[in-house]
């Protein structure tokens, strides 16, 4: 089981481009009142309150000068399908969208005189929308997913930002890394989650250049002044290194691994054989070409050009490559022949963050936590190792059914900003086998809010 690193992070809608434009086009005038606008109306004439009903009436006679009230608004109000309306919302919530374009056509029908409300409509396209998007993407369909947000760009607000996310992927897939941008600035201009902001850049890292992002961080700093400092922090890691895009989770208990290591490591001094190392510090004449390959991503390459490894140096290059294979028994190797080495606290360091990792990817999680409490690891490198741990005791936890301490340790994880959404569900899901509902439900529906997905429409159901 491998452990996510991305943060998870959901803010209030912010508007779109296409939602701004078309707050600013004209309004077309309207003669009559529709029926949603008559709703108060009826409820004051059916609870008898002729007051606020006559009150009701100035108003829109006011609106809508050449409009003649209903003789019978009880009538009128009978007439109208609550109960089938009930039913459309309840089937757009439920993702079904052809159960409720079927239950609209058959509404109409029964109805002659009634139209759908301009919410439902809404509502009903948008959901269509983001349907048709996560097929696209998770078909590769990068042209059909960008054209699908092109059409809808409420699928852009903040409340769903891993759609702006998932975009500048696609984009990124068809070579347009200035479309990619584009879309990661205008997540940075509107949303308001500090949260989203730091996935962003990193996201942005993988693609823009030191000075693209140095413009990013510029654009984010006068929104986030109270972040001051860790917007600082961020910055010298991501244009300290060449970056590497965070994975996206997908499943409660299967995520996706940390982000890999790119750069070749610091150059290590000259110095004499050090006891307790197999091999010499330095040496092996293959290291440039190893570092060339690391650095263009070919790790195959990399572990092609260092075999058999005469150098702490290239043996700890080798270990990288390892690890972006996959490999981590082989990395671990690697990363321990420069931690004995001892050719600088740095590299130790560093060493030792890579042993950690390597133990986590093969679930030997008591392993690592051994290497973390004896380390004194970078803030980044320690909140990296100690929320994959959390995560490994969370999910075992709750695969042997002791809930509490799986959510102690998720509770842990979210207190350090670390926990993804699919773990999210596992602690709702947590919850309900405790069996309070209540409490699983409402973590249910507020993922559902920020995301509707089956995942959360059945957990929300399964609480009820």
């Amino acid at each position: 089981m491998r452990a996510a690193v991305t943060r998870r992070s959901f803010t209030r809608p912010a508007l779109t481009l296409g939602l701004l434009l078309a707050l600013s086009a004209p309004a077309f005038a309207q003669s009559a009142p529709t029926d949603q606008d008559l709703e108060a109306l009826r409820f004051y004439t059916g609870q008898g309150d002729e007051v606020s009903a006559e009150a009701e009436l100035r108003r829109l006679r006011s609106q809508f000068p050449g409009w003649t009230p209903p003789e019978n608004l009880s009538a009128a109000q009978a007439s109208q399908p609550s109960t089938e309306i009930d039913l459309i919302y309840r089937r757009i919530a439920d993702g079904d969208v052809a159960g409720a374009q079927r239950t609209i056509a058959e509404t109409r029908k029964s109805f002659p005189g009634w139209t759908p409300p301009t919410e439902m409509e809404q509502l009903l396209s948008i959901t269509a929308a983001q349907q048709g998007f996560d097929a696209a993407v998770s078909a590769g369909q990068a042209q059909q997913a960008i054209a699908i947000v092109r059409s809808a760009p409420e699928l852009l607000r903040c409340d769903r930002v891993n759609n702006a996310w998932k975009t500048a992927e696609m984009q990124v897939a068809l070579a347009d890394s200035g479309g990619a941008l584009a879309t990661y600035r205008g997540v940075l201009s509107a949303c308001t989650g500090f949260a989203e902001i730091v996935a962003t850049l990193e996201k942005a890292s993988a693609i823009a250049t030191p000075a693209q992002m140095q413009e990013l961080f510029a654009l984010v700093r006068p929104r986030f002044t109270g972040n001051a400092a860790a917007l600082d922090t961020l910055e010298t890691r991501l244009l300290g290194s060449a970056p590497a895009a965070a994975a996206t989770a997908t499943a409660p208990t299967s995520a996706a691994p940390p982000a890999r290591r790119t750069t070749a490591a610091p150059t290590a001094p000259a110095a004499p054989r050090t006891g307790g190392s197999t091999l010499p510090r330095q040496g092996d004449g293959r290291l440039a070409a190893t570092r060339s390959a690391a650095q263009a991503g070919a790790w195959a390459e990399c572990l092609a050009r260092s075999a058999n490894p005469g150098s702490a140096e290239l043996a700890y290059e080798r270990a990288w490559c390892a690890y972006n294979l996959d490999r981590p028994a082989e990395a671990l190797a690697g990363f321990s022949q420069m931690e004995r080495a001892r050719i600088s606290p740095e590299l130790t360091r560093d060493a030792r963050f890579g042993m950690a990792l390597s133990y986590l990817d093969q679930n030997m999680t008591e392993n690592a936590a051994q290497i973390a409490a004896a380390t004194d690891f970078t803030r980044e490198q320690r909140l990296t190792i100690e929320s994959i741990i959390l995560n490994q005791r969370g999910v075992r936890a709750y695969e042997r059914k002791d809930y509490h301490r799986a959510i102690a340790f998720l509770d842990a994880m979210e207190d350090m900003g670390k926990l993804t959404r699919d773990l999210a569900i596992l602690r709702a899901y947590a919850y309900l086998n405790l069996d309070k509902r209540a409490e699983a439900y409402r973590q249910f529906e507020a993922l559902h809010r920020q995301l509707a997905t089956k995942e959360t429409r059945a957990g929300m159901s399964a609480s009820r």
